[in-house]
Formats: C-alpha cells, structure tokens, sequence
C-alpha cells in the first residue's frame, strides 16, 4: 500500500435519525499508526459515526475505504467481520465462562500453537502472562481492561476504533493503561480512532483532534493547533475555562477595560467576544490595588477584587470582581496564592494569548 494512502477514510459521512441528523457531512483521514480523536460533547455525533465505520450501523450517504477500497457507501456495505477493525468499549464485554487465554484466542484463526503463541505474547506485553489460566471474575478492572486490549488487537486489525475506552478505570490506573494502550497499537502500526469527551485525555493520546459538534467537523489539526488557534469561542471553551471581554467595534478598535483592541476587518458596531484563558490573565503582586491604573507592555491594567480564592493542587484559582462593569474574571497562579476576598489588586491580559471572535447572539 503506497504511503499516502489513509488505512482509514470516511468521505461525506451522513446519518439520520427520524429526519435529524445525526453525523452530518463528516470527513476524515487516519494513517496507518496515527491516533485521530474525535472529541466533542454527547450527543455530538461521535459515537454513531463510530458504528458507521465499523459497519454495525449504515450510513444515508459518504463513502469509507480502508486502505483505499471501498467498504461502505450507503448501499453497499462489507459486512463487519470482513472490515479488519478492531473495537474497544468502556464495557469490556469480556465472555465470564472463558479463560483469559480463550478470551484473547476468540476470533484467531490458524493451529492451535500459532494461536497460544499470538495469546503469551500479547499477554506478556500487557503484563498479565501470569494469568493466562484465570478467569474474568477473577481479576481488577484494569487488568480486565488489558484483557480486552490484548482481545482486540489479537487479529492484528488494520483499525482500532476506541470509544471512551478508559471512562470506567480509576484516576491511578487510567494514565498508565492508556500510555501502555497506544504503545502497542503504534507497534502494530495501527490506525486508531478514539472518541472521548475529554479534552485533556485527547491532548494526551491524539496525533490529531477532530473536534465535533452539532454532527459536524468544526475544527481538526494537531492538539498545539487547535488548542492555540481556536476556531471559535465554543472550541476555547470546550478545552479550558475562559474569561470573555465583550466589546463593540468602532473605527477597528474594540475599547476593554484593558485598552483598545486592535480588530481590523470588522464593521464599526460589531459586537465581538475578547477571549483569554485564565493562565493568561496577570497578577501585579507589587502594586496591589493602589494607585492610579497602571500601563505596561500589555497594555492597561484594570482593577478587581477578590470574589473567592481557591486552592487547586497545582495552582491557585482566583475570581476577581472588576471595577469597570463588575464582571468575574478569573486567573490562575502556580502554586500557593489565595488573597482574602476583598483584596483589590492590577490586573493585565497577555495579548498574545487573546482570541477575537464575533459575538454569536443566542
């Protein structure tokens, strides 16, 4: 298969459901051992375009090609079992009556020794060779978990398609199971689709973000990208909390309380949305509250006053109420900062790190 050539590609995808649609127009490519993620809220699509590409729901319209052929187009449709996708769920669905080492040979073709060869193996590199003769009642959720990767990935499928495979596994287990996880299916050179509602486990795991919304593709590109370069103030939102400046436009600039704004482009009267995430929101520790309203290379600063201060394990969490319309802006600090409330302070934005978006109204 030449190298350009996506394992997976989902052309004009679209599904409906008692006249909604569901999946609309979704489009997407994922090489051989890429992990793709398709991130967005419930009930955004994600799930359902998932059984579309492994062939357990059918499609109104689009095409799907694995390695190039043709698998699905509405009306034709191979048959999932002869699709080489592999699937992992939140529920392992693992057979309670079968031995570990069954329940990873179920579905393998070839001898008897050819398949308890392909079982140690897989085994041994999830780290439960030991427990080749247990059965599923018999061990933890994360080595049930390991039990079920081992299972779908046994029969060397070109695609792996993961939905919210993680969501049941306690905090302890989840990071190193899913570091663990993407390893071997990157060994394998395995093309594999995940959905999750996570933005942080997306950033994680993802070579590529597919963020999802209303059944569409928003936005897609690598996590840096898309979380730097927001297509819009949903897509901010959706990956970090975010402090929202609203303006109107007049003559390219959108006066703030911390100064003019440069928006070129825009009509005079445009109501727009100035989004900052709250790391970037500056703290002048030395000044406090005092004195007139200082400028600096970020422009004005304006005051607030502590709502609440809050200590989050990493960082700190303040809310300030600002002077100028008395709206909560939030700011986070490394480490141990926590002001009374009441305490007024400076506060500046890192321009660089501010979005511009035209007011959506609702």
């Amino acid at each position: 298969m030449p190298a350009d050539v996506p394992r997976l590609e989902i052309q004009h995808l679209i599904r409906r459901f008692g006249g909604r649609t569901v999946v609309d127009d979704v489009s997407l490519r994922v090489m051989a051992g890429q992990v793709t993620c398709l991130l967005g809220p419930s009930g955004c699509g994600k799930s359902t375009t998932l059984r579309c590409i492994a062939g357990v729901d059918t499609p109104d319209r689009g095409r799907i090609l694995v390695d190039g052929n043709l698998v699905c187009d509405g009306t034709f449709s191979v048959p999932p079992e002869g699709r080489s996708i592999g699937l992992m769920f939140q529920d392992f669905a693992l057979f309670p009556h079968l031995s570990v080492a069954d329940n990873v040979a179920f579905g393998l073709r070839g001898t008897r020794k050819e398949k308890r060869a392909r079982v140690r193996h897989l085994l041994d590199r999830v780290h439960l060779a030991d427990f080749i003769d247990q059965f599923p009642h018999e061990l933890s959720g994360g080595e049930q978990q390991r039990v079920a990767l081992a299972r779908a990935i046994a029969p060397r499928p070109k695609i792996m398609l993961m939905d919210e495979p993680f969501s049941g596994l306690d905090n302890r287990l989840r990071d190193g199971i899913r570091d663990e996880t993407l390893e071997i299916l990157k060994e394998e050179g395995t093309a594999v689709l995940l959905v999750t509602h996570e933005p942080e486990e997306a950033m994680r795991m993802a070579d590529e973000i597919a963020l999802m919304r209303g059944g569409r593709i928003v936005q897609q590109g690598a996590p840096y990208n898309v979380y730097n370069a927001p297509v819009d103030k949903v897509a901010a939102g959706f990956f970090s909390d975010i402090n929202v400046i609203p303006g109107v436009v007049q003559g390219a600039l959108t006066d703030t309380p911390f100064g003019a704004f440069l928006t070129p482009g825009m009509p005079d009267g445009t109501g727009v949305d100035i989004v900052i995430r709250p790391q970037h929101l500056k703290i002048d520790f030395d000044r406090g509250g005092r004195g007139p309203s200082p400028t600096t290379s970020d422009g004005t600063a304006a005051r607030g006053v502590v709502e609440r201060a809050r200590f989050m394990g990493s960082e700190s969490l303040v809310e300030f109420r600002m002077d100028h319309n008395g709206s909560i802006l939030k700011a986070t600090v490394p480490s141990v900062f926590l002001p009374k409330p009441g305490t007024a302070l400076w506060l500046t934005i890192r321009r660089d790190r501010c979005f511009v978006f035209a007011s959506v109204k609702s």
